[in-house]
């Protein structure tokens, strides 16, 4: 039977040894239950005849997990007030290790009162939603109406311990009460980089719920993609059991979680130390990217967290992703369409180091070495043999091959440029106060940065520049990469684009593509330029006015060059093409 239709709570029914219908409890009395037998078992039938190790979650487990000393986090973590926490601060000196700020000053953070109850999060979310709930003892998941489990919370005889750590309320009355804090905001991929037109669901990630009764245990883990997490306890107490993600770590994390006696070996055991963090009412925790961590509700708890990606730790981010696909972990336990946005970020990114080196401005290190990551990841993702396999999550308003290229293009020339005396500055358009100066520009740089900006101030577009920007989208249009044209009839034309190089170029462009007015520095270095034959391929407004007139006044030395003005002086009498 589906429990729902016969009132019997997911988490109950596998308590159930025999189960007797509404019909049969009249004559035989209630469902028989299992009996107990351990309390160190995920299956608390099995015979408690001491061969068989604790399991991770139950209650001798945490009982045990108690009473172990571990070093103070402490000795890792950095704590700071909240406006010390800016994307400056974290862009010099990095986000490597957990921050803690004790107090919400400074930190842009909104949260409800510390009165708010778990009744408040029924009104404001709704009793009717269905939840993921988790059987501590048992370690299992399980799925539950919001109104049962506060029933449950605000019971004093509670049989087991429930567990509530993924209630994401984006899309619900409460959301309006959470402001995620500052930093988080500024730094998230997924507000900077995700468009507002995309094909795909935005990913909600950044306002959970956490309700935990005294005991609930989570096991050490990675959260999902990498992405970093910042947690605030409103009340009550977590205790975070932090290990630092050192290549080492990592590869005994990824033995570990693919081990058949997983949960019955405590990983903290299996690496150099394993940090304990006490988060205590008020305070807010940020870990990084990367960092396995167990977390233990010490008392009753009400917290609130969300998860972000960034480009401080790219590398790192798309390592976690990796381990995730070779864990074979759950789609519903990983990011929502990480592929999609790294395409995204790709993107943006390329524009933004475009930029920096145009304005004269050297990368900041962390920057370039995620680009390469991401690059690499990207190569990756298009090999034949597996391309096929991350096709779903190319965005349809992004051509892979022609990113890629230009990418490593870009890449390559910052790389060559890296010994030369320019200036670093932060993310364009993200944080313009982070801008740092890591070097010493050269006069050449200064004069050029200056009489730049003096030509952006002074100078508008010409009518050079708009055939310029024109001649480019056109080329753009009838670009296809070869990678795009090879795995074209693969993929059944997901990548297919408008191919008609010579139906869109006239018919004059054809017959002669040969340069023939070059300038530099503003300076005319070769001028062989052929009169125009056909009249009707003027238009009145492709020159200044004052140029037409002063063409009709002047005599010019070369034939060529009389000729083809002699087109221009009769076309103030013409009537423009539109």
């Amino acid at each position: 039977y589906y429990c729902s239709c016969v009132g019997v709570e997911e988490h109950h029914a596998v308590d159930i040894d025999l189960y007797h219908c509404p019909n049969c409890a009249i004559l035989h009395g209630p469902s028989l239950m299992k009996q107990r037998r351990n309390w160190h078992r995920h299956d608390y039938t099995e015979l408690d005849d001491g061969s068989k190790p604790v399991q991770a979650g139950t209650r001798t487990f945490v009982k045990q997990l108690r009473a172990r000393s571990f070093p103070s986090a402490d000795e890792v973590i950095l704590k700071m007030h909240g406006s010390q926490l800016t994307q400056r601060y974290l862009e010099k000196h990095g986000f490597d290790v957990p921050i803690m700020v004790p107090k919400l000053d400074g930190l842009g953070l909104r949260l409800p009162p510390p009165t708010f109850s778990v009744l408040d999060v029924e009104r404001y979310v709704g009793g009717d939603k269905v939840i993921d709930v988790i059987d501590v003892a048992r370690q299992a998941d399980s799925k539950m109406k919001l109104h049962n489990y506060i029933k449950y919370f605000t019971n004093p005889d509670r049989p087991k311990v429930l567990n509530v750590i993924s209630l994401e309320f984006s899309d619900t009355k409460m959301s309006e009460l959470v402001e995620v804090p500052d930093i988080a905001r500024k730094l998230s991929w997924v507000e900077n980089y995700w468009p507002d037109d995309s094909v795909f669901p935005k990913p909600f990630v950044q306002k959970y719920c956490l309700m935990g009764v005294q005991d609930s245990y989570t096991d050490f883990h990675i959260d999902f993609g990498g992405t970093s997490v910042w947690y605030h306890v409103l009340w009550g107490e977590k205790i975070f059991y932090l290990i630092k993600p050192t290549d080492e770590n990592l590869a005994l994390y990824e033995s570990w979680s693919s081990s058949v006696t997983q949960s019955e070996v405590y990983f903290g055991d299996k690496v150099d130390k394993c940090y304990k963090c006490v988060v205590k009412q008020g305070h807010t925790l940020f870990v990084p990217t990367g960092w396995i961590h167990a977390v233990l509700t010490s008392q009753d708890c009400m917290a609130f967290g969300g998860n972000f990606l960034h480009n401080l730790n790219i590398g790192m981010q798309l390592r976690c992703y990796e381990m995730e696909k070779r864990l074979k972990t759950p789609d519903l336990f990983k990011f929502p369409f990480f592929e999609a946005i790294c395409w995204f970020v790709a993107k943006n990114l390329l524009e933004t180091l475009k930029e920096l080196r145009e304005d004269g401005f050297q990368p900041p290190s962390y920057l370039v070495q995620g680009v390469k990551a991401l690059l690499t990841a990207l190569k990756l993702w298009m090999k034949k043999e597996l391309v096929t396999e991350h096709a779903f999550e190319i965005p349809d308003n992004i051509r892979p091959g022609h990113l890629i290229k230009e990418l490593s293009k870009v890449i390559r020339s910052v790389e060559e440029e890296n010994n030369k005396p320019v200036k670093t500055q932060g993310i364009l358009g993200v944080c313009p106060a982070s801008r740092s100066s890591h070097g010493t520009a050269s006069p050449h740089h200064s004069r050029r940065r200056v009489r730049k900006l003096r030509d952006h101030a002074t100078k508008t577009p010409s009518n050079l520049d708009i055939l310029e920007l024109h001649t480019r989208a056109v080329l753009k249009r009838l670009e296809m990469s070869p990678w795009e044209e090879a795995t074209n009839s693969k993929l059944n034309g997901r990548f297919n684009k408008p191919f008609q190089p010579s139906s869109t170029v006239p018919e004059w462009r054809s017959k002669d593509n040969d340069l023939r007015l070059l300038l530099s520095n503003g300076r005319i270095i070769r001028d062989e330029r052929r009169p125009f034959t056909d009249r009707s391929l003027y238009t009145a407004d492709s020159e200044d006015e004052d140029d037409r007139t002063r063409s009709k006044k002047t005599t010019v030395k070369t034939e060529d060059q009389t000729s083809g003005f002699e087109g221009e002086g009769n076309a103030d009498t013409q009537k423009p093409l539109n």
